[in-house]
C-alpha cells in the first residue's frame, strides 16, 4: 500500500482499477479503514478507484496532539492526495463519517467534484441540541478508545472487517473528538447549492441513517436516492454486487 507525505502526515491510500478510467475518491466510515472498499476496489475495473485511510486510521499516520485532527484538516488531506496523483476532478464518495466528509469536501472544493456517492449519512445538524447529542456520542466513542485501547471497538461490519489494521488506539479516539463531532451546520446550509449529479444510497435495514438520506435526496437538487434491501449501515459490503451495480448505472447515467 502505498504511502505518501502530504500536509506534515504519511498518508495510506490504494488505488485500483483503469489509470484512465473517470477518478473516484472513496472515504471509510469511523473506526475502519480503506479495506471497508475492497469489493469496489476489485470490481470497478473501468474507473480509476482510490481508497484512502484517515488521520488516526489504518495505515495513515496518527499525530500525536488533538489540533491535528479537525474536519478542515481531513478535508485538504484529500484535496492534496487528488492533487498528488495528478487528478483535477473526481468522483467523491463515502459512507457514514466519510459520507459526511464528502459533503465537507464539496463545500471547500467545489470545483474538485465531478459527481457524489453519499452513502448511509446525512448532512449533519441544524440545530445546536442535536448536534450536542451527537458530539455525545462521539466523544463518548472515542472514550472507549481511550480506556480499553483496541479492544474499544463498536459493533459493524466495516468495522469486524478492518479492525486488524488499525494500529493506534490513542490515534482513533482523537479522531472520534476532532473528525466525528460537529460544529456547525455548514453542509446543511450549502447542500441546495450542489451542482453535481449526486447518488444517495441507502441499507435499508439501517434506521439511525434514513431519515439523513431522504433529507438529502430530498434538498441536494436532482439527487438520487437509491435503497437496497438487506443492507445495514455498510450498505457495500452487505450487498456489494447491488451497490456496485447501482452506482455504475449512476455513473454512465450521468456520462462518467
Amino acid at each position: 500500500m502505498p504511502l505518501v507525505q502530504l500536509n506534515g502526515i504519511h498518508i495510506n491510500y490504494e488505488e485500483h482499477g483503469s489509470h484512465y478510467g473517470t477518478p473516484i475518491l472513496l472515504t471509510h466510515a469511523y473506526a475502519a479503514t480503506l479495506q471497508m472498499w475492497k469489493p469496489q476496489l476489485e470490481a470497478w475495473k473501468d474507473y480509476r478507484v482510490i481508497a484512502w485511510d484517515m488521520r488516526g486510521h489504518g495505515g495513515t499516520d496518527s499525530p500525536a496532539t488533538q489540533d491535528q485532527y479537525t474536519e478542515k484538516l481531513t478535508v485538504e488531506d484529500m484535496a492534496a492526495l487528488l492533487r498528488h496523483l495528478g487528478i483535477e476532478k473526481a468522483v467523491i464518495g463515502g459512507l457514514s463519517l466519510g459520507g459526511y466528509i464528502s459533503l465537507e469536501f464539496q463545500v471547500a472544493h467545489p470545483d474538485m467534484c465531478l459527481a457524489m456517492i453519499l452513502c448511509n449519512t446525512g448532512p449533519g445538524y441544524r440545530k445546536d441540541e442535536a448536534r450536542a447529542g451527537w458530539n455525545d456520542f462521539s466523544i463518548g466513542y472515542a472514550k472507549r478508545f481511550e480506556e480499553r485501547g483496541l479492544e474499544g471497538f463498536g459493533r459493524g461490519i466495516e468495522i469486524d472487517q478492518t479492525r486488524e489494521y488499525q494500529r493506534s488506539a490513542q490515534g482513533l479516539a482523537f479522531a472520534g473528538r476532532g473528525i466525528l463531532t460537529q460544529r456547525d451546520a455548514k453542509v446543511m446550509e450549502n447542500i441546495d447549492r450542489i451542482a453535481v449529479p449526486v447518488l444517495v444510497v441507502w441499507g435499508a435495514d439501517d434506521e439511525r441513517y434514513k431519515s439523513g438520506c431522504e433529507y438529502l435526496a430530498a434538498k441536494v437538487p436532482g439527487a438520487q436516492l437509491a435503497v437496497i434491501e438487506g443492507a445495514g449501515h455498510a450498505v457495500n459490503l452487505y450487498q456489494p454486487e447491488q451497490f456496485n451495480e447501482t452506482v455504475v448505472q449512476f455513473l454512465r447515467a450521468n456520462g462518467l
